[in-house]
């Protein structure tokens, strides 16, 4: 946290002044930059002392496919770091992105509710996209950040950075390992809800050159606003390091995940904002209590996360670093769940009467991904100009496995299984103690598996001290098989279908140095999805169908980055286009499934992080987007009726962030704002006087927080975090048929003791 920071450097004068300063034109800028130059090397000592006491800024990626600074890589890349996850009080891997412009939180299909993280970024979902120290990272499990550095989100297409389906970038979890030092670090979490939560950061140096880290985390929690619900389970991360300071540096590092959860299906949209139904009792129906629950008690989410990791560091001198990282990662999770759909006015003038009709739901799956990659990092002269290249070998295999459920009435095999009892929960006054069945396992299950094997090199040519120009290329072979089932004439039949091919990811950029703080880039980069590469699942027909080309993503951006007061803030502008090609849509005459559809994507993006004083700090940014689907249209094969769809569910045209504190002796105060303008739901262009049924948008909101610090001691520090301080009541998430809803947290408050030694 920024309050256990020590402030031994005085307060820069004139910070307002700086900032004019830095803003100005770019021969100001350059003038500035000699000035500073001249500061520099008269106090080298100070500068440095600076740059390390940014706790919100980052300057570098952790990532070895990126070798340039931030400020000089010509891409959307915004890192969070621990100590900004700290201040805000977030424990989730979503808690943390919620302060990310741009990303949108998703529910699930209709009666279904998505399990994990499930999130989109610049109209694109994110839910293959997120590694774990450049490992892919799969599952249907909610991660927490106990175990983490950094979260780094890159923003815009990325194929040669991570290969198969990035269309809007990844994100990129940095995972805590030993270092040469002892120290221990400890907190307690209470709050509302019967929250309690305890993490345990212990670093040991046991030699000249070997450490050892254990990162533990342990948590019973309800959920603000919410009866019933439950987040409860426990984690550790052991690790240990060998030639630590040497040129030779070996990790071994694990991460292993308990979770026991009371998921939570949602509640009904009837009676909240945008709701309509043509009923006019219905549509007029009073909003219920936020906090009612309409599972069972007999409702279970059950999560087994276990990953293993070796990493192998060499320095072979002359700048030249070469990397193995081996990792083998296994994620089940087993979930039943209660969802609710659609409402029956049993007597129209008695809301009391009125039902909601629930499904029982069950998700039993199994990931398993084991992956090598050896990287070459080094730097040389070639015809008098510099090169930093980036090189390797990717070599992966993953596999998913989901086990066949049912709810009614049948007989497979020769096995006969009565219906799963779900009977419809009273709207107003539902009850979870009603008795619901199981959904059985039928035998009919899907198993999906990926073999990839990827080469990839990236270069940056200094061509002069202000002008680099750099290029990225990944080739990739990849072979999908798909093993699924189908119950028909009471027996399973299973089908295998196969896809293989190679694919060419791409990225161009250059980047100018107008100044020694401030550089403007253009870039252009790619990324290609196979059918089935996002799920495992190929098909006959349709988009995951093994005959089907590849999705193409280009992506188009210019923009500048500064790093202003004395370099401890971080200014950034880009202005990007993106285009999703080779989407399937059909033919309004022949009615065929042809591959003309595209997705167009259109925005800016600004952002600030960093200190504005030596004891201010802030971290914002904001988005705006265009987004619409192109050529994509279906047709009812009956009527002949063509529906067209122009844009994007959940895609905002305009989302911010900021969050910032200040600190004043032992006393920290802090606080953000986060506002997401409406999304769409109802994406299809409707017929002349049609309204949607349900709920057809997801209002704007705007949702405040506030947190304060005290350092007792050296050695103890306290800190009250209150989410949504105005206590406003709003949907965070909206299914896809607009009847069932998440709402954002309630006024909620937590009070953490740091302790450290």
């Amino acid at each position: 946290m920024s309050m256990i920071k020590s402030r031994k450097h005085k307060l820069a004068p004139h910070a307002l002044a700086a900032l004019a300063a830095s803003l100005s034109l770019p021969v100001a800028a350059q003038q500035a930059s000699a000035d500073a130059k001249k500061d520099e090397a008269a106090l080298p000592t100070v500068k440095v002392q600076a740059a390390k006491d940014v706790p919100f800024k980052a300057d570098v990626s952790a990532s070895s496919k990126i070798t340039q600074t931030l400020l000089e890589t010509p891409k959307t890349i915004q890192v969070v770091k621990k100590e900004t996850l700290q201040e805000q009080g977030a424990v989730s891997l979503m808690e943390a992105l919620q302060n990310t412009p741009g990303i949108t939180m998703q529910l699930g299909e209709n009666g279904n509710t998505s399990a994990g993280d499930t999130f989109q970024m610049r109209g694109f979902s994110l839910q293959t996209s997120t590694f774990v120290d450049g490992v892919r990272d799969l599952g249907a499990v909610t991660r927490d950040v106990f175990n983490l550095e950094q979260i780094e989100i890159v923003k815009g297409p990325a194929g040669a950075d991570t290969g198969r389906g990035a269309s809007a970038g990844y994100i990129n979890l940095i995972s805590k390992l030993p270092q040469l030092d002892t120290i221990t670090d400890a907190t307690v979490t209470l709050g509302d809800a019967s929250r309690k939560r305890a993490t345990l950061d212990t670093n040991l140096r046991l030699g000249e050159s070997i450490a050892a880290r254990v990162n533990v985390m342990a948590q019973d929690n309800g959920v603000p606003g919410r009866d019933f619900v439950k987040k409860k389970g426990w984690a550790i991360a052991p690790s240990v390091a060998f030639g630590l300071g040497t040129p030779t540096r070996f990790y071994l590092f694990s991460q292993h995940v308990r979770q026991d959860n009371k998921p939570d299906g949602g509640m009904s949209t009837i009676g909240f904002e945008g709701f309509y139904n043509a009923t006019a009792e219905v549509r007029n129906a009073t909003r219920r209590a936020t906090s009612q629950y309409y599972g069972s008690s007999s409702d279970y989410e059950k999560i087994d996360a276990d990953m293993v990791t070796a990493k192998l560091e060499m320095d072979l001198g002359g700048g030249t670093t070469i990397r193995n990282i081996s990792r083998y990662g296994r994620t089940h999770m087993d979930r039943v769940l209660t969802g609710i759909n659609a409402i029956t006015a049993v007597t129209p003038a008695d809301p009391s009467t009125w039902t909601i009709s629930r499904s029982r739901q069950r998700v039993n799956q199994t990931n398993e991904i084991l992956a090598n990659q050896t990287s070459l990092n080094t730097s040389f002269t070639l015809a008098g100009m510099k090169h930093d290249l980036a090189t390797g070998i990717e070599l992966m295999h993953e596999q998913q496995l989901t086990l066949g459920v049912g709810t009614t009435a049948q007989t497979i095999n020769g096995v006969t299984y009565a219906a799963v009892a779900a009977p419809a929960a009273n709207l107003y006054n539902p009850n979870r103690a009603d008795a619901m069945g199981t959904p059985y396992l039928t035998g009919a299950d899907s198993e999906g598996k990926t073999t990839t094997q990827a080469l990839y090199a990236f270069d940056t040519v200094s061509v002069t001290d202000a002008l680099k120009l750099n290029a990225g290329l990944r080739y990739e072979h990849f072979n999908i098989s798909t093993l699924s089932s189908a119950i028909a004439n009471n027996t399973i039949n299973r089908t295998s279908l196969r896809h293989g091919d190679w694919i060419t990811s791409w990225n161009v950029g250059a980047t100018y140095k107008l100044a020694d703080n401030g550089t403007v880039y253009a870039a252009a980069a790619n990324s290609v999805t196979p059918p089935g590469s996002a799920n495992f699942t190929l098909s006959a027909s349709g988009q995951a169908a093994a005959t089907a080309e590849p999705q193409e993503t280009s992506n188009y951006e210019i923009g500048t980055k500064w790093e202003l007061l004395d370099k401890r803030l971080n200014v950034s502008a880009a202005l990007y286009r993106t285009e999703n090609d080779k989407q399937v849509t059909q033919d309004p005459v022949t009615q065929a499934s042809i591959q003309n559809g595209k997705t167009r994507v259109e925005g800016i993006e600004l952002a600030a992080v960093g200190q504005i004083t030596n004891f201010w700090q802030i971290t914002a940014g904001l988005q705006t987007m265009k987004i619409k689907q192109l050529n994509q249209q279906s047709v009812n094969s009956t009527t002949g009726v063509v529906t067209v769809t122009d844009g994007v569910r959940w895609s905002p045209d305009f989302s911010a962030t900021l969050w910032t504190s200040y600190q004043w002796g032992d006393l920290t105060v802090g606080g953000g704002a986060r506002h997401m303008a409406e999304q769409k739901r109802v994406v299809t262009v409707a017929a002349a006087g049609a309204t949607p049924a349900n709920t057809p948008n997801l209002p704007a909101y705007t949702v405040f927080d506030l947190m304060a610090a005290y350092r007792v001691s050296k050695l103890v520090n306290l800190q009250l975090n209150v989410a949504n301080i105005t206590d406003k009541v709003y949907m965070q998430a909206l299914n896809n048929g607009g009847s069932r809803l998440f709402l954002g947290a309630p006024r909620s408050a937590t009070v953490t003791a740091r302790f450290s030694f």
